[in-house]
């Protein structure tokens, strides 16, 4: 019976906590839970404007921003949400609450704000990071930023801020220009492979990593935009997508089993030479190539003869559909 009495007790003291959780509670406005997210509860909101009218230290950064996609929202006839400096740093009263005692007191260094009161960015972890700006973003860009918690860069601690570089100008995108050398930083490797004989033309910024691969995540491999490899490489490609009537068994799945996508030491982007690529897969047994007193085929390309490699919709004359018409 004590046993029974015990159990009980503790399955009342369970419902009575979840009807505690249960009860209605006064919604807060919304600058009170910004306060929450920022951590600064002792903090108001005072506006850019009165930030910048008292601290000048901060206005070139401030020009930039009023230049920037940002700054374009403060604009009320957009009719866009509001977006100023206390969006990302936090309440700013206090920052800027004894700057004119400061003055006095050391003159023209004093001309700054206390930005120990504000949110310290650098300091937070990268997800932390990353989460002032999904506040907004992951409500105005789902579908850009949908994958970015499970992408690769999020998993290796990058944040927003790793590319995005809010107050160093009013372009706060990245480039074609600035992305090949942004990317490359990580990504060393990929720099040297786009410096070989075959590449894709990232130097002149005729394409951009950004074209073949979303740095937000993606549900492809190598976070590759696209429903496969193949619909991406054929949106530049079209002659390439099909489909035939006689297709290349491994070119229609992916094309990187024949190219290198970033770049190679062979003409067209191919991982090996010809013959060598074909017969990774293809038995060398070539009549004309290999058997012994047979006559001698000079060539050393297989789409010599082959050159629909790809797929055609016109057979050859053993009902195949590769060969040259």
């Amino acid at each position: 019976m004590q046993r029974v009495a015990i159990a009980v007790f503790i399955l009342l003291m369970l419902v009575s906590g979840c009807a505690g959780l249960k009860e209605a509670r006064p919604l807060l406005p919304v600058a009170e839970y910004e306060k929450m997210v920022v951590g600064r509860l002792d903090a108001d909101y005072v506006g850019t404007d009165n930030c910048v009218a008292k601290c000048h230290k901060h206005d070139k950064i401030t020009d930039f921003f009023r230049h920037s996609v940002h700054g374009e929202q403060i604009k009320a006839e957009t009719g866009l949400p509001l977006v100023n400096c206390e969006s990302c740093h936090g309440p700013g009263s206090l920052a800027i609450a004894n700057i004119e005692e400061t003055k006095r007191t050391l003159g023209e260094a004093g001309d700054k704000c206390d930005t120990s009161k504000l949110l310290d960015l650098k300091q937070l972890p990268p997800q932390a990071q990353s989460l002032i700006c999904l506040r907004c973003h992951s409500a105005a860009a789902t579908p850009t930023l949908a994958n970015w918690h499970t992408s690769v860069h999020a998993l290796n601690d990058l944040s927003c801020f790793s590319c995005h570089k809010l107050h160093e100008g009013p372009q706060q995108k990245v480039s074609k220009n600035a992305m090949a050398e942004l990317c490359y930083g990580c990504h060393p490797d990929v720099k040297a492979q786009f410096r070989l004989f075959s590449h894709h033309p990232i130097e002149g910024a005729v394409l951009s990593c950004f074209d073949c691969h979303d740095p937000h995540g993606s549900t492809q491999p190598m976070m590759l935009k696209g429903v496969s490899q193949k619909d991406l490489c054929t949106r530049c490609h079209m002659e390439k997508s099909g489909p035939f009537a006689y297709e290349h068994g491994d070119v229609t799945e992916n094309c990187s089993n024949c190219h290198s996508p970033h770049g190679s030491v062979n003409r067209r982007l191919l991982s090996a030479a010809m013959p060598f690529l074909c017969i990774q897969c293809h038995n060398p047994g070539h009549r004309s190539t290999v058997t012994p007193g047979s006559s001698p085929l000079f060539a050393n390309r297989c789409t010599d003869c082959h050159s629909s490699i790809h797929g055609s919709d016109t057979p050859d004359n053993r009902g195949f559909g590769t060969l040259r018409k």
